[in-house]
């Protein structure tokens, strides 16, 4: 009951009622015949994307691949988050579609005869978002629909998807999911012609503006604090600015120089959170392969028009109201969590990583958070939002913050005294976090980064009684713990040591979750804390 209650205490009061709501109310099926549709200036041309369509049957999402048949779209053999990708309809807009467009007109053919308005997963209203608006971008990118049964058919089946959206509109979730039905509001209102549609169009837009001035912060993070979320949102604004230019008229010229600003934010954002790899740090639900990379979106919003920060050369750059601070120093790069977990009533898509960190050396990844690579009710995907699967602190064997269920965080931490700076020695940073303050002995966790040529220190302090305190580093796979060094390959190693010397040390095998369904070994460094000190340095040192 505690649990529950620090739980609830935090949320709207829509996601409450509008819960039960939910659950109730189920809109009047409409599925008169299609508005016509607008005018289009020119093709979609979309953001990279990795098809996911391997035969007229098969298909790969999350890693896993799959054959389906013309009943299988709500098969209980098959995971739910897959059935879910099945129904988005990714594949109508990846790369080389064109190849793939018989296999598709017969895909959408099947869909719309098995799937019945308001029946199955593919009428959930994320499902519907996603799909009204890969429908829509697929009938703008040219002679895709060339048969004329079929085109009366896909429209009749968008215009009936559109009007269930409407009245199914995820207010008891809000944050992304809410977002995403509004944007689909706003493809489908911009597709069709007449004052049916320029009523999609009006709710998506109001609805649109207030998330936009919710979600996106003032340093241009996204709030779930989620680096593949964010990039998620930073590629719909950047397709609202497409889908503008297509049907010139359609929105107020003030909303699209909204997008336009809010997305260039947006990838400078992502650009502090992107390792010299390529990809994304792994903080709260992150994972590679869902969201495109940084650099396809900056290739994706020169092709639009839309202004793409430079590199910045910045050896320290923090996200103030996100939370996250990036180091660089010669060949490292240190990327760490100094910040609330997400809003405090949506923090479904955290994890209890405050003042964890990511580190890597010469362009690739060595101290690497755990990952995600799955959403069900669990103890893998409890264990993946836990403290444990982060480097940072974890005291009492409990997690800083009380994640719970797939999507529920209890009591959660907050950050304190966080500050940062250059002085001779280089770069530093320092935070404190109080999640673990309704222990006992009530301890506070602070953690202070010191970041210069060659090394790397990290100090951690608890202050109050505690029984177990673990600082833990976790390794990526392709590098192997040996004693007192990381051997990166067979000539670099990367050597650390800690202090006091009484501090017990262990090397821990355990996991690396670099996208869904993947998992791969990997070591970790286990240091124990001694609770007469409640102090410990672990310095890593490199010659690379």
């Amino acid at each position: 009951m505690p649990r529950l209650w620090h739980t609830v205490r935090h949320l709207r009061a829509v996601q409450i009622y509008g819960r039960a709501w939910h659950r109730l109310h189920r809109p009047r099926i409409d599925d008169s015949p299609a508005p016509p549709p607008a005018v289009v200036r020119d093709r979609w041309r979309g953001c990279a994307r990795a098809a996911s369509m391997l035969s007229a049957q098969r298909f790969r999402f999350l890693n896993d691949e799959h054959e389906i048949a013309g009943d299988d779209w709500n098969s209980t053999a098959l995971p739910k988050l897959w059935l879910y990708n099945l129904h988005y309809f990714d594949d109508l807009n990846a790369d080389d579609a064109a190849a793939r467009l018989a296999w598709h007109r017969d895909l959408i053919r099947q869909w719309i005869a098995a799937n019945p308005p308001a029946s199955g997963n593919g009428w959930e209203p994320y499902c519907l978002s996603l799909r009204i608006v890969n429908w829509v971008k697929w009938c703008c990118a040219g002679d895709t629909v060339t048969d004329p049964a079929l085109r009366r058919s896909v429209l009749n089946s968008l215009a009936t998807q559109a009007r269930y959206l409407r009245g199914r509109l995820e207010r008891h979730l809000l944050g992304n999911h809410l977002w995403a039905n509004y944007k689909a509001l706003l493809f489908a209102g911009a597709f069709f012609d007449g004052a049916e549609a320029e009523r999609w169009r009006g709710v998506g837009l109001r609805g649109l503006r207030a998330e936009i001035d919710e979600q996106i912060l003032a340093d241009g993070g996204h709030f779930e604090r989620s680096p593949m979320y964010h990039a998620i949102l930073l590629e719909d604004l950047l397709d609202l600015v497409q889908l503008a230019t297509l049907f010139p008229g359609a929105f107020p010229e003030r909303d699209v120089e909204l997008w336009r600003h809010r997305a260039s934010r947006m990838l400078g954002w992502l650009a502090v959170m992107t390792h010299p790899d390529g990809g994304i740090a792994f903080f709260n639900d992150a994972a590679h392969g869902i969201a495109p990379t940084l650099a396809q979106l900056q290739a994706y919003a020169r092709l639009l028009g839309v202004a793409v920060p430079p590199a910045s050369d910045d050896a320290l750059q923090a996200l103030p109201v996100s939370g996250y601070v990036r180091l660089q120093c010669g060949p490292a790069v240190l990327i760490a969590d100094v910040g609330e977990i997400g809003p405090a009533y949506l923090p479904g898509h955290a994890h209890a990583d405050t003042l964890s960190f990511e580190l890597s050396l010469g362009g690739r990844r060595v101290l690497v958070n755990a990952g995600t690579s799955r959403y069900d009710i669990g103890a893998e995907r409890l264990w993946q939002r836990g403290t444990a699967s982060h480097n940072t602190v974890e005291i009492d064997d409990e997690d800083s913050s009380e994640v719970w269920s797939s999507f529920r965080v209890a009591r959660r931490a907050h950050p304190l005294a966080v500050e940062h700076g250059r002085n001779d020695e280089g770069l530093w940073l320092s935070a404190a976090h109080d999640g673990y303050r309704r222990l006992k002995g009530r301890p506070l966790h602070r953690r202070r980064w010191m970041l210069q040529a060659g090394s790397l220190r990290v100090e951690d302090r608890i202050e109050g009684e505690f029984e177990r305190a673990v600082a833990r580093f976790r390794l990526m796979p392709d590098v192997r713990l040996d004693g007192p060094q990381l051997r990166l390959d067979e000539s670099s190693a990367v050597r650390w040591q800690v202090e006091p010397a009484n501090a017990t040390t262990a090397a821990a095998r355990s996991t690396y979750h670099a996208g869904f369904g993947l998992s791969e070994a990997c070591d970790v460094i286990e240091i124990a804390l001694p609770p007469e000190a409640g102090a410990l340095t672990t310095t890593f040192h490199w010659d690379c």
